[in-house]
C-alpha cells in the first residue's frame, strides 16, 4: 500500500479552502437556526453569525 508522504496529503488548495470556510459557516448557520425561537433568523443574527461585522472590522485595520 502507498501512503502519501507527510504533509502532502493535507495540503488544501485555494478552492479547497474556500469551500471548507463556505461548508464551516453553513454549518453555523444551520446550528444558529435550530437553536432559534422564531421561524427564522433575523438578519442581524445572520450577520452575527457569519461574523461579518468583525470582517468589516478586520477590513478597516
Amino acid at each position: 500500500m502507498r501512503v502519501a508522504p507527510p504533509g502532502t496529503a493535507t495540503v488544501l488548495t485555494d478552492p479547497d479552502r474556500v469551500a471548507l470556510a463556505e461548508i464551516e459557516l453553513c454549518g453555523e448557520l444551520i446550528i444558529a437556526a435550530s437553536a432559534a425561537d422564531g421561524e427564522r433568523l433575523s438578519a442581524d443574527r445572520i450577520d452575527e453569525v457569519l461574523r461579518v461585522a468583525a470582517e468589516r472590522a478586520a477590513e478597516e485595520l
